[in-house]
């Protein structure tokens, strides 16, 4: 692969992710913006938490996204007792081979739901946020690798909190996005209503292969950062930190993050480049959950919605050009 993308490689990727983002929506209606974020959360090869109320289709989501890609996808429906083994696989002792085997647990998929992950132990958490950071689980200190692409979608209800364990913030860094989907607008839920179809992602054929989608997430990673792009994300992170709303700002992993994800972003409307408003675009999903609040100020109304967004209006963006 050349060491930059070219033109023609950004506007064959772009081409790709429209058919990708189609064919997705052709099962999650009137929801496009979402769908975009999810996939290119995906061609960042990272993981998505969605905060939702129920039935707003987080699950015929990850279908979706499965079926598209030609993948797999497994639903995990997190609970105080599930255990960490329930959620990676166990080695059990077969008697026909007289020998220990290898059963893989749910995580092993191309897209992982994990239901509800804030109602589990913060032990059995941990297990699923390991398998995200390393792509590899070990059993009995046999390591298994999970495979490309590997996404996990993780869902957690606002509204109950009881019986639940909340994700530490060393957590919610890991994710490299956080969104919800919302509920349709009106005539989106005319069209659901309409088709009175319970399952629309049983229907959805596969656009691109699982290796071709490693190969687009490769390709991603060479999009041209220049410095000065580099240097706003950089302030933007700074900003986060002094202001006096939060005790803790963006992190560098989550500056990593931006750098990752603005490269999809940009390839995905056809660009070997990244330009400011991918930053500003981006900002909210990838930022706002690595916030940790100040307590006062949080009581007195301040959130992190807000704190990125006058930190976005705030820092001056370096002049966009087309490099190349």
């Amino acid at each position: 692969m050349s060491a930059a993308m070219t033109s023609q490689q950004a506007a064959w990727f772009a081409g790709t992710f429209d058919q990708l983002v189609a064919n997705v929506g052709a099962a999650i209606l009137g929801k496009t913006d979402v769908i975009r974020l999810a996939l290119t959360c995906m061609l960042a090869e990272g993981h998505l938490l969605l905060e939702d109320a129920p039935g707003t289709g987080k699950t015929a989501l990850a279908r979706s996204m499965a079926a598209t890609v030609a993948g797999t996808n497994s639903r995990i429906q997190f609970t105080p007792d599930l255990l960490p083994l329930d959620v990676t696989g166990v080695t059990i002792y077969d008697q026909s081979s007289q020998s220990f085997e290898f059963r893989p647990g749910p995580v092993f998929a191309s897209i992982v739901l994990a239901d509800e992950i804030n109602r589990a132990s913060p032990k059995t958490q941990s297990a699923l946020l390991e398998v995200m950071e390393e792509a590899f689980v070990t059993v009995d200190g046999i390591r298994h690798e999970v495979g490309r692409p590997f996404m996990v979608i993780a869902t957690q209800n606002p509204i109950e909190q009881a019986g639940t364990y909340r994700l530490p913030e060393a957590q919610l860094d890991r994710f490299l996005m956080k969104t919800s989907i919302g509920y349709p607008d009106r005539r989106a839920t005319v069209d659901i209503l309409r088709g009175a179809k319970k399952d629309r992602a049983a229907d959805l054929g596969p656009v691109i292969t699982t290796q071709a989608l490693a190969d687009m997430a490769d390709l991603a990673a060479i999009t041209r950062v220049d410095s000065a792009i580099l240097d706003f994300i950089g302030r933007l992170t700074e900003s986060t930190r002094s202001a006096p709303e939060t005790r803790v700002g963006v992190s560098v992993r989550g500056a990593l993050a931006m750098t990752r994800v603005a490269k999809v972003w940009a390839a995905a409307q056809g660009r070997n480049y990244v330009i400011p408003d991918d930053i500003k675009e981006l900002a909210l999903p990838v930022w706002t959950h690595r916030l940790v609040m100040d307590p006062e100020a949080e009581f007195a109304g301040a959130t992190a919605k807000a704190v990125v967004e006058r930190v976005l209006s705030e820092t001056p963006a370096p002049m966009e050009h087309a490099g190349v």
